[in-house]
């Protein structure tokens, strides 16, 4: 898709995650019915923690922009991997793949950081009680909430930055059902070993900083914990951190998985799969494990639901 040898490519070919035909039908139907059940969980989680009062707490609030984010990442990335399985050949113009990269870049930072928010609430909840009110004000939330988005916006365009030095000037066939940056480097004529290491800066600040910050929340909280005398007391204190665990567990195990590793240990079909994982996957289970594992989510549920049947 070059003129010449030193200009741009405008569209690329996405290999997609399977190049075996008969996969293909299966795995549509595998994907919608994951993009269904991750639209109606995270919407209805939205819904559900908007209409009832005493869901508006602030660990609830971090909850309410874990869906929102769990649901746009998700509709970034799984419209244009489902039009890969049924269309002859899967291509998005160059614009449309920076836009998709740029929109998963800010998403997935925010996510990491929405979740070590939520570790911090958890820690104050759990070690300082009597001053949690205080301490997760509206206003600490927001402020909260800004330092989110903001590192949103840092991922992004400080993977747009390494990209837009980039030329792609010959092979326009990435190896991946979406554009990521590690696919788009393999194309490029110019990448270099800076390339490379500007990704796993950016990564490390995008994975490694809210894993620190989560560890040392947790750190706190297991001490507290082990400090409190009565069995149920311990056990009540736990359960409230038990999705959140599950939650980051699986994100970041899959995440780090995929991008701390050299591309010459983890070969990028392996890569595709671990993509899948919390690209898809991840997002869909969210908000199964908060309703599934939690008595807030389950009340507000049944009383909704009541009201809308006797309504």
């Amino acid at each position: 898709m070059a003129a010449d040898n030193t200009s741009s490519v405008i569209e690329f070919i996405l290999t997609g995650l399977t190049d075996q035909a008969q996969l293909k039908i299966p795995l549509f139907f595998l994907f919608l019915s994951f993009y269904v059940v991750t639209v109606v969980g995270n919407l209805g989680l939205i819904t559900l923690i908007g209409l009832n009062s005493h869901l508006h707490i602030p660990m609830y609030f971090f909850l309410f922009n874990l869906s929102f984010i769990d649901f746009s990442y998700s509709t970034t990335l799984t419209p244009k991997m489902l039009m890969g399985f049924v269309s002859e050949k899967n291509i998005i113009s160059y614009t449309g793949c920076i836009t998709q990269f740029f929109f998963f870049c800010f998403f997935v930072f925010s996510e990491s950081y929405i979740l070590s928010a939520m570790a911090y609430d958890r820690y104050v909840a759990i070690c300082k009680p009597l001053v949690y009110t205080v301490t997760m004000s509206p206003q600490v939330c927001l402020l909260l909430l800004l330092g989110v988005y903001g590192m949103g916006v840092f991922g992004a365009v400080a993977h747009m930055g390494n990209i837009m030095f980039m030329t792609f000037c010959g092979d326009n066939l990435v190896n991946h059902y979406m554009c990521d940056i590690i696919p788009l480097l393999e194309l490029s004529c110019n990448s270099s070993y800076v390339n490379l290491l500007v990704v796993f800066i950016v990564v490390t600040i995008g994975i490694g900083v809210p894993i620190v910050t989560i560890f040392i929340s947790y750190g706190f909280i297991l001490s507290s914990i082990l400090h409190i005398s009565s069995t149920e007391g311990r056990s009540k204190a736990f359960s409230t951190c038990s999705s959140h665990i599950i939650v980051v567990s699986l994100f970041f195990g899959s995440g780090a998985f995929m991008y701390l590793k050299p591309p010459s240990i983890l070969p990028l079909d392996q890569g595709k799969v671990s993509s899948v994982f919390y690209t898809a996957v991840v997002p869909m289970l969210n908000p199964l494990i908060y309703s599934l594992r939690n008595k807030d989510v389950k009340v507000a549920l049944k009383k909704t639901l009541s009201i809308k049947i006797f309504s």
